[in-house]
């Protein structure tokens, strides 16, 4: 359920400032930062952490990426283009990692896919070094299988909020949902009108489970968020709920040199 993979940027040199219309293999300037997350079941597991190049992040993204047995790794593209882009457009950190087993440019990490059972240790590595780093405003934000992991493992009280993309709704349970709907902290979903597996309709009818959840039915889009519209559309809304300070629509050209 993942998408694309790519070269890995590299941290910003100094140089001419020019205007440049982003797009898909565009990557503004961050820190960036190769890291490793331990679990509590003794794995090590790959990652980066951007954040903004000259001034703390506003608010974080702990990320979970799309099912890594159907292609979905941290460069799943929605992911990868949140980490190249909102740290300069949004001074927002955005924290990428491989689930156990799961292999990437940055690395493979440690262990084997296990359909989502054993990945509750991955989630709580994921809090456990966001807490540790003090990143600012934690959300998580889940794709595919990364809303799976987050309903039923997510519900930390060190969170903000979730923001799930694409939720299939096929491991999270009534259950999950309901004891979201007692957690309380926002939930955000956005659902592609033309989704594989999951279509507003019915997402509103399972969602009705959690009071404070936030629908957003998104026309014309599909599971993998193919396209700049698509994409675009998933980082303003990201943006407008982690940190609704920055004015959106985010601008579609950067001044300045490049990462």
């Amino acid at each position: 359920m993942g998408s694309g993979g790519g070269p890995r940027p590299q941290n910003p040199p100094t140089g001419e400032h020019v205007t440049t219309e982003i797009r898909a293999t565009t990557v503004l300037p961050a820190r960036r930062e190769d890291i490793e997350l331990h679990t509590d079941d003794g794995l090590t597991l790959v990652g980066e952490l951007a954040t903004p190049l000259d001034r703390a992040p506003r608010a974080s993204l702990l990320t979970l990426h799309p099912l890594p047995t159907h292609g979905g790794y941290m460069d799943s593209h929605v992911l990868r283009k949140a980490a190249w882009r909102l740290p300069a457009l949004a001074d927002v950190a955005v924290l990428r990692f491989n689930t156990r087993g799961t292999h990437s440019p940055r690395g493979t990490s440690q262990g084997e896919f296990t359909g989502g059972d054993l990945e509750r240790h991955d989630v709580a590595a994921m809090l456990d070094f966001a807490a540790e780093r003090a990143l600012p405003r934690q959300w998580i934000v889940g794709w595919s299988f990364g809303t799976e992991l987050t309903l039923k493992y997510g519900d930390d009280p060190r969170i903000e909020g979730a923001i799930l993309l694409s939720p299939p709704l096929h491991r999270a349970t009534d259950a999950d949902l309901d004891r979201w709907d007692g957690f309380g902290k926002p939930l955000v979903v956005l659902v592609p009108e033309l989704d594989d597996y999951l279509r507003p309709p019915a997402a509103q009818e399972r969602f009705a489970r959690v009071r404070g959840a936030e629908l957003i039915a998104v026309d014309g889009a599909k599971h993998l968020w193919v396209g700049e519209k698509a994409v675009g559309r998933v980082l303003n809304e990201i943006v407008a709920h982690v940190a609704p300070e920055v004015r959106v629509p985010l601008p579609t050209t950067w001044e300045g040199p490049l990462g």
